[in-house]
């Protein structure tokens, strides 16, 4: 079985998916993923630089993060314009990871870590969709604290996302990561059984 987790930026997702991988689960990380073609040399990373200029590279030829987030962060249309580069790259080489674990043990729970997974129109791919939810407030307080952005810059990122109250109502499963970790330890507790993958 495979499940799509997402949620909100700064929700907590991958301390919920580190939660299921101790249960037994398998992970697959877009984020780790979309690192990885960023990485200097990489056919998508030199498409990046194409689009967006080599202004987006630090001297030592690795991208310049805060650089390219700074640019598609306040442009939607530069926003969609990085996505059309990385997006297939990453849904092409999670499918192939989720193929392959499956494969190898047809049983156990492979779950895919995507922020954006309804944002990308990816949620049919998955047996079941879990979303981890905060409220806005604090996703914006984590974010800030986490990233050192201002008030302004946490909610341009926040408004990049689709509201994190219609990511809750369209999930099958939700995990509240606000209440604190033995309250979502607990919850997830009750997720590994409903699925009976303890």
């Amino acid at each position: 079985m495979n499940l799509g987790l997402t949620g909100g930026i700064a929700s907590g997702k991958s301390t919920v998916a580190q939660m299921l991988v101790n249960r037994g689960a398998a992970l697959i990380d877009a984020d780790v993923i979309a690192r990885e073609i960023m990485e200097p040399g990489h056919p998508v990373l030199h498409s990046v630089v194409e689009r967006f200029g080599k202004d987006v590279l630090k001297e030592d030829g690795t991208l310049d993060r805060k650089k390219l987030g700074s640019i598609v962060f306040s442009d939607p249309a530069q926003r969609k314009a990085l996505e059309a580069i990385t997006h297939p790259a990453i849904r092409s080489e999670m499918r192939e990871v989720m193929n392959r674990l499956e494969n190898e043990n047809p049983k156990r729970l492979v779950i895919a870590d995507i922020p954006l997974l309804y944002e990308s129109g990816l949620e049919n791919l998955y047996d079941e969709i879990l979303v981890v939810y905060v409220p806005r407030e604090v996703q914006r307080d984590r974010l800030m604290k986490r990233d050192g952005l201002n008030w302004s810059e946490a909610e341009a990122r926040l408004n990049a996302q689709m509201d994190i109250e219609l990511k809750k109502q369209k999930a099958d499963f939700v995990i509240d990561n606000s209440i604190g970790i033995n309250e979502t330890e607990r919850q997830i507790d009750e997720f590994w059984r409903k699925k009976e993958l303890s």
